[in-house]
């Protein structure tokens, strides 16, 4: 016999990570298979070609050395203030052109409410907390730096 419960749920933080290359929404979903988990909500954050009423021309993500480490912290804050099953995150860096994705997050949970509830503080906390900064150009030719201190 094992001490395992049936119900007991699984270690909640599946993936965690910061990268320069494409994200895949297939790799999150995965990361998150369970099939005790009767709802998954996932946000996918992409590149627009606008901001502000301006044209965007070209964008760049840059991360702290810390970036990492923040991320997960926020994903294990998370998982722990809400009854989820499942908690990913993953956000990209360098260079994106405009449909890129830039930053997905999912949750699992038995129940959607919680899934749902999960994801919003997941994506909120992590554009709060999580020093990534974004650059970008517009089609006059200014700029801006966004989430910097």
């Amino acid at each position: 016999m094992t001490d395992a419960q049936p119900d007991a749920r699984p270690e909640a933080v599946r993936l965690v990570d910061i990268r320069d290359t494409p994200l895949d929404v297939a790799e999150v979903l995965a990361a998150l298979d369970d099939d005790g988990a009767g709802g998954l909500t996932l946000f996918v954050g992409q590149v627009r070609d606008h901001d502000g009423g301006k044209g965007v021309t070209a964008l760049d993500y840059s991360a702290h050395p810390t970036a990492l480490a923040r991320l997960d912290d926020v994903c294990r804050r998370v998982a722990a203030a809400h009854d989820v099953r499942g908690v990913a995150a993953v956000h990209r860096v360098g260079q994106l052109v405009i449909g890129d994705l830039a930053v997905v997050v999912a949750t699992t949970a038995a129940h959607r409410g919680d899934a749902f509830a999960a994801s919003r503080d997941l994506i909120d906390t992590l554009k709060a907390e999580v020093p990534i900064w974004k650059h970008q150009v517009f089609d006059d030719h200014t700029e801006e730096w966004v989430g910097t201190p």
